[in-house]
């Protein structure tokens, strides 16, 4: 089984998130093709190496060359849905957006379909959030892990005013994960890669044994006295010889020739 685990010592984001498996190995062409399945414009990304506290990875950013108008969570599945996608990336998209809504719907006690977005909900959004999905998808990933996940602290100005870390879209989004701050005074963790952790992430803890094959660093924008980076292992897990040797005891402890019974 190929498995990804996503080492969140600084936090995680939705750039960092495609910047760090561009970094394991991604093809950025294969990005390129994708997000340009989608009827979107006012925007370009670009990708290349970067080094935070002499640690090299790779940076992805996506920017923004026209406004962008607030979009609430229909407009944006109907952008994923009628694309030329793959279906099983337009899924993922979807629920990583649904995640969004229904978090931002509670924090701010309104309908999810009245829910308009700002942040989330411009290009650079729908743009990290379908990378992740392409990634995810055509790398053969089959399970994701993730560390506890560093949020940061202090407070962020946003569209609705100076919110205090976690934002509390992101805090609404991590509840049931383990989460933790070092006392940076920064948002670390984005309510866009809270989403995408959540929707994939299947278990939340140290990292567990594999194989492995690959690693990569996703560099963030902000620069600090540590890597501001996401950190992924990818690998593979099998469970066939514990299932071999549990085959082999029980024919012991019952001094039998299993293969007469079948």
């Amino acid at each position: 089984m190929k498995r990804l685990y996503f080492d969140c010592f600084a936090g995680i984001s939705g750039d960092m998130v495609t910047g760090s498996l561009l970094d394991a190995g991604l093809d950025f062409d294969l990005l390129l093709a994708g997000t340009g399945k989608l009827e979107l414009s006012g925007y370009k990304i670009t990708s290349g190496k970067t080094e935070k506290c002499g640690i090299t990875g790779t940076s992805f950013r996506v920017d923004v060359t026209a406004p962008q108008p607030a979009r609430n969570l229909e407009q944006i599945t109907s952008i994923i849905t009628s694309s030329g996608l793959d279906e099983p990336v337009k899924k993922d998209a979807c629920g990583i957006f649904r995640l969004l809504g229904e978090a931002e719907s509670t924090v701010h006690g309104i309908p999810v379909e009245k829910v308009h977005f700002h942040e989330i909900g411009a290009v650079d959004s729908i743009i990290d959030i379908c990378c992740a999905a392409i990634a995810i998808n055509s790398m053969g990933i089959e399970e994701i892990h993730c560390s506890p996940v560093n949020t940061g602290s202090g407070c962020v100005k946003a569209a609705h005013g100076v919110l205090p870390v976690p934002a509390p879209a992101t805090a609404r989004i991590l509840r049931g994960m383990t989460i933790y701050s070092s006392g940076t005074p920064a948002e670390l963790t984005t309510p866009t890669g809270a989403a995408i952790l959540k929707y994939y992430s299947k278990e939340c803890g140290p990292l567990e044994s594999m194989k492995t094959l690959s690693t990569g660093y996703g560099a963030g924008s902000r620069d600090f006295d540590f890597p501001n980076m996401l950190r992924v292992f990818i690998g593979e897990t099998s469970i066939a010889p514990a299932m071999t040797d549990e085959i082999t005891e029980l024919e012991k402890l019952l001094n039998i020739n299993l293969d007469h019974w079948k």
